[in-house]
């Protein structure tokens, strides 16, 4: 008669996570996460369904409802030539979040090159990347991208070039430091002797250990870029009329004070989409920490 074995343990069942599915757990169980990832994907879903679901055009402009409170007909109010406000933020979504999206995946993309390059052949290369980043990094964020559109014009892909070079400094400094530390590891020395390519030991071996802190910084960064835009936008230098823009509304709305509508709507939506990249950054962040996460799992 054969003994029958003890039931595995809870622990020895379960089957063993990838690193995205803890990274992304860790995301979810946060206050923060859940927080970002809710609000983004409402703003989100409703800056892609704003075609079908916004009462009005975003550029009709009715003659009898000029500067008119918020109402059954005009729920966030109208603006000073009878457009319908809340048809404007909903299309003003798609615009905002489309240059964060641009913005950032260029400067990432870029600067991460950038810093790899510059971390892992050193010597002229880097002392030449480095300078050229120093020198963005002079320049206050909004003066630098002020400045870049008044070279280029005022215009939406001008706007979201301009946000990607001011945040590309950050992503090849960081990049960097990250190579020049792991350089010099063991297993890295190891693959180099063999004689793998510095290609290969870029993409397979240092890219994968880098990849984490610029994914945290990236999300860090989206709320700058969404700021930045709408600064823009404010000053008449981003996204031009007629097309919908959170920053522009604000900008004409604080011409006409006593229509607060105007102003407020717009704003508040870019307070919780800042507010909501801020906490979803944040949860990013704590995923990614090593001594968190032990805790948390």
């Amino acid at each position: 008669m054969t003994e029958s074995m003890p039931p595995s343990s809870a622990s020895e069942q379960r089957a063993p996570r990838s690193p995205s599915a803890i990274i992304a757990r860790r995301i979810l169980t946060s206050w923060q996460g859940q927080f970002g990832v809710v609000v983004l994907a409402i703003i989100v879903s409703l800056g892609l369904l704003a075609p079908w679901i916004a009462p009005y055009s975003p550029t009709e402009i009715d003659p009898e409802a000029f500067s008119m409170p918020p109402s059954a007909a005009h729920w966030f109010g109208t603006d000073e030539i009878g457009r319908d406000v809340l048809s404007r933020v909903l299309h003003g979504a798609t615009v905002s979040l489309q240059v964060v999206v641009f913005a950032i995946g260029l400067a990432l993309v870029v600067g991460s090159v950038l810093g790899l390059i510059s971390g892992w052949l050193g010597g002229g290369w880097d002392a030449l990347i480095m300078r050229v980043m120093d020198a963005f990094l002079a320049f206050p964020l909004l003066v630098l991208a002020l400045s870049i559109v008044a070279v280029l014009g005022p215009d939406l892909m001008n706007a979201m070039l301009a946000i990607a070079i001011t945040k590309m400094p950050g992503f090849a400094r960081l990049v960097r430091a990250e190579v020049l530390s792991l350089r010099e590891v063991d297993y890295v020395v190891a693959v180099q002797a063999a004689g793998a390519s510095s290609w290969r030991i870029l993409s397979r071996h240092i890219w994968p250990n880098v990849s984490g802190n610029v994914i945290v910084y990236g999300s860090l960064s989206a709320s700058q870029a969404l700021i930045t835009e709408s600064a823009l936008s404010f000053l008449g230098l981003g996204v031009q009329p007629p097309t919908p823009s959170w920053g522009y509304m604000v900008a004409t709305g604080i011409q006409f004070y006593q229509s607060w509508w105007m102003s407020f709507f717009p704003g508040l939506a870019i307070f919780l989409t800042v507010l909501a990249l801020n906490f979803l950054g944040d949860a990013v962040r704590d995923a990614f920490d090593a001594r968190l996460g032990d805790r948390n799992d």
